[in-house]
């Protein structure tokens, strides 16, 4: 599981259900699913006046994508055959047992970490064929972006594959950390390598990740996050030691509280966590370390299913048009996939070298990538074994 997991919404942008247009059995309906906080409200409102149509649109937040990835196997999991004859005695002595089976979306949020487990467990289906063009703003991707969800029939990355999401935003692993205190060090964090200076010794809070905690070692030791065998990386298991030793605590999703109260001067977490918490905290400040970070994307995916529904890419192009990808970055604080206009003066200052692309260190980060089983396990057994060592 990558941070996802564990997301906690920190936006007032709160996405209640959305229901617009006037009913009809022939009127155009979009049922989407989606990371509560991740679409601004009025994003949604935007696009209904755009349609030069009647239509319904059904919007639901959802906590986590953890969520969002388990009603995808829920959809697509077959209905059991149940005793009809206790039906009644049950719904009458335990009403909670009511089973509400949630109506099957047309899109749904998905973050890229998902994205191989869903087309393996046939969860979703492709958006666009190759000889189709139904996205009319896919060309306006990076082709980093087209890469990441071009994947064949095992999940894994394939040019050759077929598209399976649409990415709609993104973000980063970054440091944070209290500038008042660091002040008094006279120097400020810049890379991962600053983590094992000895000022910090049991003053850092890590997320308790395996891939993002040896990812970033990996990557100070100038290897790649998505390294496959840990055995062939020299003094990998030491540098995990010595760095385990300015840990005080391992946390994906109370590793900010330390920093707020004091008890850690920094911390390594998500950007949809941290960047939030800047605004609220002037004293803190955040970092993308030089050497390159770990990336996650939340992306559009279609349900599996035998409907096709126009609508939807509709939608996702609304997603991929400059003005409203500027919108969705500025409001939900977070970086686009499209190309836009966003300057200095669009943001707030605490979060200016943030939102606006460093070139050369996107160029140096990374997606989490999906490992083989055997590699899975060695990260996670190393990295249990630091941690109780």
């Amino acid at each position: 599981m990558d941070r996802r997991s564990f997301l906690l919404s920190t936006s007032t942008l709160v996405l209640s259900q959305l229901l617009a247009g006037c009913g009809g059995n022939n009127q155009a309906k979009l049922k989407v699913q989606l990371l509560k906080g991740s679409i601004p409200s009025q994003i949604v409102n935007q696009f209904q006046k755009g349609i030069q149509q009647q239509t319904q649109l059904s919007f639901t937040p959802v906590e986590q994508i953890q969520d969002l990835f388990k009603q995808l196997q829920n959809w697509q999991q077959k209905p059991e055959v149940k005793e009809e004859g206790w039906k009644p005695f049950l719904r009458g002595l335990v009403p909670f047992m009511q089973e509400q089976k949630v109506p099957k979306a047309d899109l749904v949020s998905l973050g890229d970490y998902w994205l191989k487990a869903a087309i393996e467990q046939k969860l979703i289906q492709p958006l666009i064929q190759p000889q189709k063009n139904q996205l009319t703003q896919w060309s306006a991707l990076d082709d980093r972006w087209k890469q990441l969800v071009t994947r064949n029939d095992q999940g894994n990355l394939d040019s050759q594959g077929k598209v399976w999401g649409a990415p709609y935003r993104w973000g980063s692993t970054m440091i944070v950390y209290n500038r008042d205190l660091f002040r008094k060090l006279g120097w400020t964090p810049q890379d991962w390598s600053d983590l094992w200076r000895d000022e910090l010794r049991s003053r850092i809070s890590l997320l308790n990740q395996p891939r993002e905690v040896i990812g970033l070692v990996l990557k100070k030791l100038g290897q790649s996050y998505n390294t496959e065998n840990l055995d062939q990386v020299p003094n990998l298991e030491q540098e995990l030691k010595t760095l385990n030793q300015q840990v005080k605590l391992y946390s994906s999703n109370t590793y900010l509280e330390p920093l707020i109260i004091g008890d850690t001067w920094l911390a390594v977490g998500w950007s949809s966590d941290i960047l939030p918490t800047l605004v609220r905290y002037p004293q803190f400040t955040a970092v993308l370390p030089k050497s390159g970070t770990a990336i996650w994307a939340d992306l559009w995916v279609h349900p599996l299913s035998d409907n096709a529904n126009e609508l939807m890419y509709k939608w996702i192009d609304f997603c991929w048009q400059p003005t409203t990808a500027k919108q969705i970055s500025l409001l939900t604080k977070s970086n686009s996939p499209i190309v836009t206009n966003i300057t200095a003066s669009d943001i707030q200052e605490p979060l200016q070298n943030l939102l606006i692309l460093n070139r050369e260190v996107f160029d140096r980060s990374e997606f989490l990538q999906p490992l083989s089983s055997s590699a899975i396990q060695q990260y996670e057994s190393l990295f249990a074994r630091i941690k109780n060592g």
